[in-house]
């Protein structure tokens, strides 16, 4: 059976009433007694209570591993799989069940930190997770310190001043810190999928980690592949669980799911695997670069979107000495609610004309952008996406730079697309870019 350090038949609960009366509507302490360890060998109770309400049997099976065991553990699941929600009630028991350990957590962003120190926080304060600490201390769980970054209860046993569980993003300086328990969530993502620099520097941070844990201590590991050379392939002790042993997306779903995105990225979110894709037309990887001043004196396109399933992307473009600068950017937004921050972002980059077709809109959108003052520039689009996309973009692809801030779903949007795809947005917008600067395929604009 599962027991938590400290507990003992003779401890009797202070605030379990709801441990008591919702889950077993009995009081003897005997009873109480089991009701917590039902709840340890069924810890996604837990999360039912304090919100999760998809969390499944399986859910438990991973909370109890990342509690409970004794390796390293590497937990692999799809997108949408509650990995995260698992880990966050994780997280509370491992600061309540063994408050001598300290935690080091760590995600891609430190924005990406704080949300899940958020949520932990929620947890400790709620009612089934402070029943349990009355149950097993006698005493009420109070957070001592909660700041960003860290949190430190009043369980916490050690004498270092460190908190006890501390949140980084993955670029943070690790250099000097120590943990029992290193925890990453979400290191690899699709930045991961489109830089090779990117996965490079993933995988030294990661390695970093092994000087982090103290002797005798774990390293956790959760998320998503999405390259076959990422940060993954030095993760050990690898659970995978895809979108078909999971049983938590529906078939219907999964079918519009796969007709989403290209058969490499289903089969790498979805089916936890590496596929190479035939139809795709980009699979070298993108290059980058950091001056943004590389792109001043260019000019901006605008593929707009009027509702639907559509994406308006917007690319700011300058060619010199055979290498041509890209900017992307890419928003499931109607273009009227992203037109002042097209112009923003072409004035930032000194991008003029800004060029959109008039075939749909008659001109709205190039009357629009002369109305507030700017240099817009308007063209009757006569070429089909596809023949447009694989000739002038695929020409230029090798000598293409990307901008290191641009929008990494608009990137994607690229190399996922094939003749199938049913976004192309953004190639379509790069590949009017690339047709705009190439003196052999100008075409005239009013």
């Amino acid at each position: 059976m599962l027991k938590a350090p400290g507990f003992s038949r003779s401890s009797r609960p202070i605030l379990c009433s709801l441990i008591i009366s919702y889950f077993f509507g009995i009081i003897d302490a005997e009873a109480v007694y089991e009701a917590f360890e039902y709840l340890l060998r069924h810890p996604e109770i837990i999360g039912h209570e304090i919100g999760f309400k998809d969390m499944t049997a399986l859910h438990g099976l991973w909370i109890r591993e990342m509690v409970f065991g004794t390796e390293d553990y590497t937990l692999q699941g799809h997108r949408g799989s509650f990995k995260s929600s698992a880990l966050s009630v994780a997280i509370a028991l491992l600061m309540i069940l063994k408050p001598d350990k300290g935690i080091i957590f760590l995600r891609k962003t430190d924005p990406d930190v704080a949300e899940m120190m958020t949520r932990v926080s929620k947890i400790l304060s709620s009612q089934i997770v402070k029943d349990l600490v009355a149950l097993m201390y006698d005493t009420e769980l109070e957070i001592t310190e909660e700041a960003q970054g860290k949190i430190v209860t009043n369980l916490w046993q050690s004498p270092s001043g460190a908190p006890q569980i501390r949140g980084l993003g993955i670029k943070s300086s690790i250099t000097g810190s120590h943990a029992d328990i290193v925890i990453t969530d979400d290191i690899c993502n699709i930045m991961d999928r489109i830089s090779r620099a990117e996965r490079e520097r993933t995988k030294l941070q990661y390695a970093e980690l092994q000087n982090i844990r103290n002797r005798g201590g774990r390293i956790i590991n959760l998320g998503t592949p999405w390259h076959k050379e990422d940060v993954f392939t030095m993760m050990p002790n690898l659970h995978r669980y895809d979108c078909y042993s999971t049983g938590l997306i529906l078939p219907e779903k999964l079918q519009s799911l796969r007709k989403s995105m290209s058969a490499s990225l289903f089969a790498a979110n979805y089916e936890l695997k590496h596929i190479a894709d035939e139809d795709a037309l980009f699979r070298s990887a993108p290059e980058f670069f950091a001056n943004e001043k590389l792109l001043y004196n260019g000019i901006s396109h605008i593929d707009c979107s009027y509702g639907g399933a559509d994406y308006t992307a917007f690319t700011c473009a300058r060619l010199e000495d055979g290498i041509l600068y890209l900017y992307g950017r890419l928003w499931h937004r109607h273009v009227s609610e992203v037109l002042d921050e097209c112009l923003a972002l072409a004035d930032r980059f000194r991008c003029w004309p800004l060029y959109t077709e008039d075939n749909g809109d008659k001109g709205f959108v190039v009357r629009e952008i002369r109305g507030r003052g700017k240099f817009g520039r308007a063209y009757h689009e006569d070429t089909n996406k596809y023949v447009k996309i694989s000739t002038h973009l695929v020409e230029w692809w090798p000598r293409i730079r990307f901008l290191e801030a641009s929008d990494p779903e608009y990137i994607a949007q690229i190399m996922d697309y094939t003749p199938d795809a049913d976004h192309d947005d953004a190639p379509d917008s790069a590949a009017c870019c690339c047709r705009i600067l190439d003196r052999h395929g100008r075409r005239r604009a009013r």
